[in-house]
């Protein structure tokens, strides 16, 4: 992928996406872009003194995020799942992605928070 193409990624998706995540593939659908992400194989900071090893991914879960151009967008994403060998029990990182009661992120609902108070929806 073309060095320019790859700035856009982090102004297209969610804060620290791309850190965390492998884009896996974009899809245009009728009038939705759908964006795979995929999490990399870097273990949780929190788990740093403990021994892990990659134990498989969680079902994707699915979100919305800001449209682009007229297209709604979903991010389909799959998380990883740790072992953590001394204690016999699986891991993961402590997403805080999704606003409390929505399936839409966090900078999505407030969007929607602060567009709704400004034309008195």
């Amino acid at each position: 992928m073309h060095e320019s193409y790859k700035a856009l990624i982090p102004l297209i998706l969610p804060e620290s996406i791309e850190e965390y995540f492998e884009l896996t593939e974009v899809e245009k659908k009728d009038a939705a872009i759908h964006i795979y992400l995929k999490e990399v194989n870097k273990t949780p900071e929190e788990y740093s003194a403990n021994k892990l090893h990659s134990k498989g991914f969680f079902e994707p879960i699915t979100l919305q995020d800001f449209p682009i151009r007229g297209f709604q967008v979903y991010l389909h994403i799959t998380r990883r799942r740790w072992m953590n060998e001394d204690t016999g029990k699986v891991v993961y990182r402590n997403w805080d992605l999704v606003a409390q009661g929505t399936r839409i992120t966090k900078g999505f609902a407030a969007f929607l928070k602060a567009f709704s108070r400004y034309t008195g929806a």
